[in-house]
């Protein structure tokens, strides 16, 4: 599952039925790994976020992140929150990837986690363009030790771009 699909998504509260929000941005750490959900919406002149933690969230499909209750809800400062998918200065979205030797692979557009893995990313969408995108498809790097989220770049091993796997659903078909 891509997290990109999973933005947006309304979010109920299980207990009550009710919805209470939907899904900003994704909070990670620094192992590669989901640690929650941000939820729509900053009060105009607060530093807080809304989050719900991994732990917290029953189920996900297509349709809706399901949470155990409204006190599954916490408030951040968002200058706390260090690593994120698509939004603030420790996102992921739109970083390049360059090899330790200096290559550029591309872009990320979107990070791959498995549904039955839980909240491990499994690898990233890589963009090397717009007319590549269209000629080719976008690539997978797959996840692989080594691969660092740096304060410019991700940062992976020498090689990897021979790693590169094609997307299931490319812009090409």
């Amino acid at each position: 599952m891509k997290l990109q699909e999973m933005v947006g998504l309304a979010v109920f509260d299980v207990e009550d039925g009710k919805q209470i929000g939907k899904v900003f941005d994704f909070l990670l750490d620094e192992t590669w790994s989901i640690t929650g959900i941000q939820l729509e919406g900053k009060a105009m002149f607060s530093s807080t976020i809304k989050v719900v933690l991994w732990e917290d969230i029953v189920a996900y499909g297509e349709d809706a992140v399901m949470i155990r209750n409204q006190q599954a809800i916490q408030k951040e400062e968002a200058e706390n929150i260090q690593l994120t998918f698509n939004s603030g200065s420790g996102k992921l979205k739109e970083l390049p990837i360059l090899t330790e030797d200096g290559i550029l692979i591309g872009h990320v557009t979107d990070v791959y986690f498995d549904h039955e893995l839980g909240n491990t990313i499994t690898g990233i969408e890589v963009s090397d363009g717009f007319f590549s995108d269209l000629m080719e498809g976008r690539k997978v790097l797959p996840f692989a030790p080594g691969m660092t989220k740096g304060e410019n770049a991700i940062m992976v091993p020498p090689n990897s771009e021979q790693r590169l796997e094609n997307t299931v659903n490319s812009v090409n078909g």
